[in-house]
């Protein structure tokens, strides 16, 4: 068993880069369904569940650091790419998926517990209501959700059991179907053209440029001072239910990094290739965080959250077909609401780098939507719980 936090990253790191090298150098038809980044999420955890680490105070603090330094930096490489003059372009519709996603959300959760009532206590409607919170916004809605109804914290348990388990789940799910997006939307009739032509003027603006020693070291430098300038001015900047530090210090990156694209720093080589190292070690480290055990916990519960995203994909299906929504928007507005600003970017930079300020943004409404629209939900189950 694992207990060094040095030996623990290097695990992590080992099982990615093995992955990633069989994905590029074999003809596996798995990664065609279970790309390299989905397939390390579930070996990961299965490391995870089977005990090949200890979660020691030492392995938890490497944790955190790693993935609270890591995923401001990551997101600020990213953005380097990003070209914001195409990507406004997709605003209108972009931001009607998003509040589709989130009242399909809302719709799902009052179906779910319509089914699941009879087998529920009957302060479950509060449990949901956060959780709700959280789906439409971010854990800072979902606090501020559970203060306002005064949540029992054994409650809060099975909130944040089904946060974690159907969460993850469906941000594996989401991360699988993107090799089939041009199927998607040849059946949608989606216009995909745009998304297709700044991927492909991102691919060859790279093809074009040289990656040297003295670049990558520029960008790292650069990415990791903005992650640590950006999280100490979040805690000086005024905070709420809607605005936590982590969402400053996501806000203050994303800034930082449309700016510096615009400048010299946005035209050295390696910002691509750096961010996806940090990409697939971010992956890894909340993996690791997972235990398949927890299933067994409370499989009603996880029962209850499965059934919630069954109906919000059901409905968010539908209103693609009727809207020719693509993939990626479908995709992007449902994990803005679900994950937040920890999984929009990291489910955008699988369809292109470009496209990172559209989950970023996205995923901001969500904060300021979450708390409002959680309580929302909150009042129409509590009616159906005091109507049975």
């Amino acid at each position: 068993m694992i207990t060094s936090s040095f030996i623990y990253v290097t695990a992590l790191l080992v099982i990615a880069g093995s992955l990633k090298f069989l994905e590029t150098t074999t003809r596996w038809r798995l990664f065609e369904y279970l790309p390299a980044i989905v397939s390390l999420y579930f070996v990961v955890m299965l490391c995870s569940t089977f005990g090949v680490w200890e979660k020691t105070e030492e392995i938890t603090n490497a944790y955190k650091m790693l993935r609270n330094n890591l995923l401001p930096a990551m997101i600020f490489l990213m953005l380097l790419d990003a070209d914001l003059r195409q990507i406004k372009q997709l605003g209108g519709r972009m931001l009607l998926a998003f509040f589709i996603a989130a009242a399909s959300i809302g719709v799902a959760f009052v179906l779910a517990f319509t089914v699941f009532q009879s087998y529920l206590p009957a302060d479950a409607w509060k449990t949901l209501t956060a959780l709700s919170g959280s789906w439409m916004g971010g854990t800072g809605n979902m606090v501020a959700i559970q203060l306002a109804l005064d949540v029992p914290d054994a409650s809060m348990g099975y909130t944040l059991l089904i946060d974690s388990i159907d969460y993850a789940l469906w941000v594996m799910f989401l991360l699988a179907l993107v090799p089939h997006a041009k199927r998607f939307n040849l059946w949608v009739k989606a216009d995909s053209q745009l998304l297709e032509k700044i991927g492909a003027n991102i691919d060859m603006d790279k093809e074009q440029q040289q990656v040297d020693s003295g670049g990558l070291l520029i960008l790292l430098a650069t990415a990791l001072l903005m992650s640590a300038l950006a999280q100490s001015a979040a805690l000086w900047l005024p905070t709420s239910a809607y605005f936590t530090p982590t969402a400053w210090t996501v806000l203050l990156v994303t800034v930082a990094g449309v700016i510096c694209a615009l400048t010299p720093l946005g035209k050295i080589a390696g910002a691509s290739q750096l961010s996806m190292l940090m990409l697939y070690l971010i992956i890894a480290l909340i993996a690791s965080r997972a235990n398949l055990a927890e299933l067994t916990q409370a499989p009603l519960y996880i029962a209850l959250g499965l059934m919630i995203l069954l109906f919000h994909g059901l409905i968010m299906l539908v209103m693609a077909k009727w809207l020719k929504l693509d993939l990626f928007t479908c995709g992007v507005a449902s994990l803005a609401n679900i994950g937040g600003v920890a999984s929009a970017p990291i489910l955008a930079a699988s369809y292109s780098k470009s496209l990172i300020p559209v989950g970023v943004l996205m995923a901001m409404i969500g904060y300021i939507v979450g708390t409002g629209g959680g309580l929302l939900v909150g009042k129409v189950l509590s009616f159906i719980a005091s109507g049975s």
